[in-house]
């Protein structure tokens, strides 16, 4: 987990968004990844975005998970979900995520959308604590990871649990080729 300095997330609501907070707190004790082995940490707000904070964590890419939401339009309905995929990767929001919300065109929810209907903080988005009818698509790579970190829901810490856990979030479907591998830029 590179530099981070982790604690239980439950002792550090003030690390959290108050949804990803109230997710933490209901944590079900049956769950098969005890409430304990979710971390938080705090960060640099200015580091939040994936890149920096690797850079400056020393945390890898390919065990940083990203949350994004995305939308598509059905008769009329704006439907949501959250795709959870490894920093190393692209989700496929057009194809894979597209068929998994039954509509004809998927894309990126605005900013200010996803911020209002999440509670959280754009950059800091996290799958604990979306609303309950979203699904949440989970690329099988992430839950293959040992430990994963994500974001908190605010941008002044992430959370660091094991992978497997995302997989088995309510709502939570573990997708096989959600995500595609990173282009290099150059």
């Amino acid at each position: 987990m590179g530099t981070l300095k982790t604690e239980p997330a439950r002792s550090r609501p003030d690390l959290l968004a108050p949804p990803v907070a109230a997710a933490i707190g209901r944590w079900p004790a049956s769950a098969p990844v005890d409430v304990d082995h979710v971390l938080v940490a705090p960060i640099d707000a200015g580091l939040a975005d994936t890149a920096a904070f690797c850079a400056a964590y020393e945390v890898g890419l390919d065990v940083s998970a990203n949350c994004v939401v995305v939308a598509g339009r059905r008769e009329g309905e704006i439907r949501y979900a959250a795709c959870v995929v490894l920093a190393t990767t692209r989700a496929d929001v057009n194809g894979v995520a597209r068929r998994a919300l039954d509509v004809r065109k998927a894309s990126f929810a605005p900013m200010a959308e996803a911020v209002e209907l999440t509670g959280m903080e754009y950059g800091g988005i996290t799958p604990i604590g979306l609303p309950e009818e979203w699904p949440i698509l989970v690329d099988a790579r992430v839950v293959a990871t040992p430990y994963v970190i994500v974001g908190s829901g605010v941008r002044h810490s992430k959370i660091a649990l094991p992978g497997p856990a995302l997989g088995t979030l309510p709502g939570a479907r573990v997708v096989e080729g959600l995500a595609r591998f990173a282009q290099p830029t150059t």
